[in-house]
């Protein structure tokens, strides 16, 4: 039996150190197989009992982060208790000859990964010792790791609302934002805006690689809602490209490099977060847009661009439902 106690130790410990390291230090490698399934699961749960309701939505992050912070806690100390229960006589009572119980080795475990110092218990001499130094230090490092991977969400959080605030400042639809930056003769205006949300996006969909949980901290404000300012910047910048003559664009090079980034932070949370809509979103207020002054060209021609796009707009949908959003309109 010991054996197993054992086996079972030293398994549960593997799993939670792959995970662990997984979220925290593979960049690349988004959610570990245990914090992915628990993530999903915990959105789930908050979108079935909350429905679209943001302010129930807007506590799915923290409690994703909560329970994965609690999930490689109890691990780490279920293992750690498992495999000291597997080793024959690992733990001596400091005083007394009292035997053993499971509450002992739990209570043994829980203080070497905290780090509070041996006290009512010591660990026999031999391998037991050495396990302990191992315990305290997988502890330390946990507690380390895990308070910077927080503090690197928080901040990531925090970014995200902050470039949702700015796109949003420029106009709640894609067409308020082609009308606002529309100076009358060309879109020249927004150069600077774009190469500054270029480069935010792209650092923003890095971090969403790297910390998963961010998909699932969800704005109770449209204002500081991601999902919604991606899908209002990409179609505006839709309109301009596709159905506005190309003099009057913005700089190329900034425009396409733009798209590019919008390109990176869809993928990155189509992999993991949302699948592309079954419908396609309606069409801009082309109209409205004219009505304004905006030159436009054929409508047969910008119909026709707008059908090879339909998969990239099915997305940005997509990322909308999953939040719980709808499609924004004029």
């Amino acid at each position: 039996m010991e054996t197993l106690y054992l086996i079972a130790g030293i398994f549960v410990l593997i799993v939670c150190i792959i995970d662990f390291t997984w979220t925290t230090l593979w960049i690349d490698g988004g959610a570990g197989p245990v914090t992915d399934r628990l993530s999903s699961s915990v959105w789930r749960f908050m979108r079935k009992i909350g429905g679209n309701h943001s302010k129930l939505l807007s506590l799915a992050g923290p409690l994703v982060l909560s329970t994965t912070l609690l999930m490689w806690i109890v691990l780490l100390w279920i293992g750690w208790t498992f495999t000291f229960a597997g080793l024959e006589q690992s733990i001596s009572p400091s005083h007394g000859t009292d035997p053993i119980s499971w509450f002992d080795r739990f209570y043994f475990a829980g203080y070497l990964i905290f780090t509070l110092g041996n006290g009512d218990f010591s660990p026999m001499e031999g391998t037991a010792q050495i396990l302990s130094i191992v315990a305290t230090a997988t502890g330390m490092l946990f507690i380390t790791f895990g308070v910077t991977y927080l503090i690197s969400i928080l901040s990531a959080v925090t970014m995200k609302r902050s470039l949702a605030v700015s796109v949003h400042g420029l106009g709640e639809s894609a067409e308020e934002i082609a009308r606002s930056s529309w100076n009358g003769e060309d879109f020249h205006d927004l150069n600077l805006l774009l190469a500054s949300f270029s480069e935010n996006l792209s650092s923003l969909a890095a971090q969403h690689a790297a910390y998963p949980v961010l998909h699932y901290y969800h704005a109770i404000s449209n204002t500081t809602a991601m999902p919604t300012a991606i899908a209002v910047l990409d179609e505006s910048l839709s309109i301009i490209k596709l159905a506005v003559p190309e003099k009057h664009h913005p700089n190329q090079l900034i425009l396409k490099e733009m798209r590019s980034s919008i390109d990176q932070y869809l993928e990155t949370l189509e992999q993991s977060f949302f699948k592309p809509s079954e419908q396609v979103p309606p069409l801009p207020d082309f109209i409205s847009l004219h009505e304004e002054g905006i030159p436009l060209i054929l409508e047969k021609e910008y119909t026709s661009a707008y059908k090879k796009i339909e998969t990239r707009r099915r997305k940005l949908l997509g990322g909308l439902e999953a939040d719980g959003r709808p499609w924004p309109s004029n």
